[in-house]
């Protein structure tokens, strides 16, 4: 029997679905699957939540965004051109191929002012609050 040292750092899934996306991506990248995960920040202030997805290369008309049954979902695809026969590649780390992310949204986004802008290789949604749908709600004691 062997003893592997446990790094700790290697593997810490925040959610099930960052388990998922660590899953599929791992499992692609070993087998030279077409599949990435882009990297994602997901920021909250008073007025909304704004997704900051990292997919530099792309154009805006590569992505495609979808709000379906409260789930928003964000998919598009990097090509891997190798059209220019004197670059002899000895290594490929950025990720090219297909990708989708899902993001379940809460009952306070008003999904009428979605908003997507593209710049300098950041896909950022803002998605505005409704406050006429606030989730916190204070009840008196009669």
């Amino acid at each position: 029997m062997n003893i592997i040292r446990y790094n700790g750092a290697d593997f810490v899934p925040t959610s099930f679905n960052n388990l998922v996306d660590r899953f599929f991506t791992d499992s692609m990248a070993r087998t030279g699957g077409s599949r990435f995960v882009p990297k994602v920040d997901v920021v909250e202030n008073e007025q909304a939540f704004e997704i900051h997805f990292a997919v530099p290369g792309l154009n805006k008309e590569d992505f495609n965004i979808e709000l379906k049954d409260n789930y928003l979902t964000v998919s598009g695809e990097r090509k891997f051109s190798n059209e220019k026969k004197e670059k002899n590649y000895h290594a490929i780390e950025t990720n090219y191929g297909s990708f989708s992310r899902a993001f379940s949204l809460p009952e306070n986004v008003d999904a009428t002012k979605i908003n997507a802008k593209y710049d300098k290789g950041i896909l950022e949604l803002t998605l505005p609050k409704d406050e006429k749908k606030a989730l916190k709600q204070t009840i008196k004691v009669n």
